[in-house]
């Protein structure tokens, strides 16, 4: 196969599952393992029919599918052009320098496995994409993972050369400035991720971000270089996933909690995130969702104002690293010349506006609710319901950390993994969980648990990651970064 095939289109041919190394980036968004369960966990979404998500039904989910997928398709890029064997053949050198593979490859092998720890916390890491040679992978600590991942994104920036383009780039057309910037954007959002680990400058986390702002290839911090899919609608692959996911299913409804910080706010930015009507509860058991969405006749607001089989995806976005930027300085960490906490935080809100076309942002950014110095935040009693299933919660912000941490958790909307994951790193904004919670302790997930598969395919290796938990192999264990 052609390493530009591999790289967009191509694909193992297993049956009627075919995975894409890059074409399936978006879809994680959509998916059950991906974005839209960690969004209900964010109480960004409301399930409105089966609610087992919701009510924190235990989340055991098998990740072999994105190793035997995505993972592998990115590993044989690597292999193919590391190899002195296989680097300088035809079908490799026409699809762009070793080079500039490499760098592309490299990239994305460690934006996936930030996405796959993040939800489980230890995975097999070091000894995976080993084929025959290693079927019982080991699981790698979730604090050597990061500490690798970031390593790994500065070698891909210096993989790049100046050879030819990859071809077949669907994010980037071959820019490979651009793979740099997105590169120096997961390094600081990886570095900010451990913040409870590191909370201080000079520590690990505030030194690799540092090291990432003064690289002089830069970061994602225009719209215009933002990390974008975009799709034809010709095929189940090359159509938007949310589309594939929501259209013609009223599993999900807009939350009333996150509906409840926006109206607070006064955000313009509801206007693109939901459909017309009322937002749903959250939280609800099998029955009680049933009647409220009887009583509303189906007409809930929906997930997104517009979604069709051609909307792009915005995987990595300006305003990520942005508020990252602005948190880092806010905490001392890092000095940006030219900029303060205040500016860049301003500049996120402004940057995540204009990502959803909505305007008003400089009108938002003076609001009483929203100012960097004197902002309110998103109010109290969030998420109330006459049902009873969330007491407590609020999306006040008494301090300037607090206002970029809860503008980070908006702009995340679409984006389950990071609006969670944010959430547990941050606490803001202060969600309690469902009062008909099924698990126990009747607390919000803090990881997925592992699946089946590997129970009974690397059984050793599994049991030995289970054990290193407090509280094992459950969803209220947490992972490294999410330090109690």
């Amino acid at each position: 196969l052609l390493v530009a095939e591999l790289l967009v289109v191509v694909v193992a041919d297993r049956g009627d599952d075919r995975q894409v190394a890059l074409a399936n980036v978006g879809a994680t968004m959509s998916g059950n393992a991906g974005g839209i369960r960690a969004g209900r966990y964010a109480q960004q979404f409301a399930e409105t029919q089966y609610t087992d998500v919701s009510v924190y039904g235990t989340p055991q989910l098998d990740f072999g599918g994105i190793y035997a997928g995505s993972l592998e398709d990115i590993q044989k890029i690597i292999d193919l052009n590391s190899n002195p064997v296989t680097s300088g053949s035809l079908a490799v050198s026409t699809s762009g320098s070793n080079g500039n593979q490499l760098g592309v490859a490299r990239i994305m092998r460690a934006y996936t496995y930030w996405l796959i720890t993040d939800r489980w916390g230890d995975i097999p890491y070091s000894q995976a994409l080993k084929g025959s040679d290693n079927l019982t992978p080991k699981y790698d600590k979730q604090e050597d993972i990061y500490k690798s991942l970031l390593a790994e994104l500065k070698g891909a920036i210096t993989s790049f050369d100046a050879g030819a383009p990859v071809k077949g780039d669907i994010f980037y057309a071959g820019n490979a400035a651009k793979w740099k910037k997105l590169a120096n954007s997961l390094r600081m959002l990886i570095s900010l991720r451990m913040s409870k680990q590191y909370p201080s400058a000079g520590q690990l986390a505030a030194t690799e971000f540092s090291a990432a702002v003064a690289d002089a290839n830069g970061a994602i911090t225009t719209n215009a270089d933002n990390m974008v899919q975009t799709y034809d609608g010709a095929t189940t692959l090359t159509t938007n996933p949310w589309y594939g996911a929501l259209v013609g299913r009223k599993d999900d409804a807009f939350s009333l909690t996150f509906d409840n910080i926006l109206t607070n706010l006064s955000d313009g930015r509801k206007a693109a995130f939901a459909t017309p009507g009322p937002a749903f509860p959250y939280g609800l058991p099998r029955n009680l969702a049933v009647t409220q969405d009887n009583a509303t006749a189906g007409n809930s607001a929906r997930l997104f104002a517009s979604k069709t089989q051609t909307t792009a995806v915005v995987i990595v976005p300006a305003a990520y690293v942005l508020f990252a930027q602005a948190e880092a300085v806010q905490r001392g960490w890092v000095t940006i010349s030219g900029q303060t906490a205040e500016s860049l935080y301003n500049a996120g809100i402004t940057a995540s506006f204009a990502q959803w076309g909505i305007s008003g942002a400089a009108a938002y950014i003076t609001s009483g609710s929203a100012n960097f110095n004197t902002g309110t935040g998103g109010g109290a009693s969030i998420g109330a319901n006459t049902y009873g299933s969330i007491v407590g919660s609020n999306a006040l912000t008494p301090t300037p950390l607090e206002r970029i941490q809860l503008q980070r958790y908006i702009a995340s909307f679409g984006d389950g993994i990071q609006a969670w994951s944010e959430w547990r790193r941050t606490g803001v904004p202060n969600l309690t969980p469902t009062t008909f919670a099924t698990n126990s302790p009747k607390e919000i997930p803090r990881r997925y648990t592992y699946g089946v598969g590997e129970y009974a395919a690397n059984t050793a290796s599994v049991n030995e990651a289970a054990a290193r938990y407090t509280g094992g192999d459950a969803m209220n264990s947490r992972v490294w970064w999410d330090k109690q």
